[in-house]
């Protein structure tokens, strides 16, 4: 690190959970962010100002003025942009040494598995079950940790999949395969804040997995912003899972 460096992560560098070495790994280390909406933009923000030295960014939107209400990386200045476009403007801003590789697809089958497997951390931030499942194979597959989180109305949740951990379990451990598609914060609503919240949680675990720190691995944090209460479930892996079972005819 040079004397920029040092002087813009010192109170990070502090921690002693951190540290120099500690720091020296945030920056040589990728994270993949998928969907960069209400939840991509606070995780794109404090893992940028944070010092991850390469943000893979994913969407294949454009940015709308209704996204603004949530979505702060994005601007009135960037409606009609690609979103990896504006995220990648907004992560500049907060640190131009940030290395931004932008995918303006929707990652899919091998295409998403090829992606996936270049990165440290995955997060979640999409919106939809569907994207959700997908993603999850994939890093189980390639044993790569996912931060997933989710947020509609006033309630938003999280919890961290990492399959480097033989007894971690997995997304579809918790859902199964008969998942809500109808709930999106399109038809139901959001409250702006909560998206902030889950997204800070997410980009603190992220870090935490690359710095070896406990993370939320079998634990769903709920919060219940109506009530500003936190609940916690406890999560187990399931030997029936469709994706990480341990019975092999399950999973094909």
């Amino acid at each position: 690190m040079d004397d920029t460096q040092l002087l813009r992560y010192s109170r990070q560098i502090l921690l002693s959970d951190v540290d120099i070495d500690g720091q020296q790994t945030l920056l040589a280390s990728k994270v993949l962010i998928i969907g960069m909406g209400g939840l991509g933009s606070p995780v794109a923000l404090y893992l940028a100002s944070a010092g991850i030295g390469t943000l893979g960014v994913c969407d294949f939107d454009d940015v709308e003025l209704s996204n603004l209400q949530r979505q702060i990386i994005h601007t009135n200045d960037t409606i009609g942009r690609s979103k990896v476009d504006s995220a990648e403007q907004g992560i500049n801003r907060i640190n131009p040494d940030i290395e931004v590789v932008k995918y303006q697809q929707k990652l899919e089958n091998k295409a998403l598995a090829d992606t996936i497997k270049q990165y440290d951390v995955v997060l979640d931030c999409s919106d939809n079950f569907s994207s959700r499942f997908a993603i999850n194979k994939a890093c189980f597959k390639h044993k790569i940790p996912l931060v997933s989180g989710a947020v509609i109305r006033m309630e938003g949740q999280v919890s961290v999949y990492d399959s480097r951990d033989a007894s971690s379990p997995c997304y579809q451990c918790l859902y199964g395969v008969a998942a809500e598609i109808a709930d999106t914060c399109s038809t139901n609503g959001v409250l702006a804040p909560v998206a902030g919240i889950i997204g800070s949680i997410q980009a603190t675990e992220a870090i935490k997995c690359l710095l070896g720190l406990p993370t939320l691995m079998g634990r769903l944090l709920i919060h219940d912003a109506r009530e500003m209460l936190f609940r916690e479930i406890k999560l187990r892996r399931d030997d029936r899972c469709p994706c990480c079972g341990s019975t092999e005819s399950i999973r094909t």
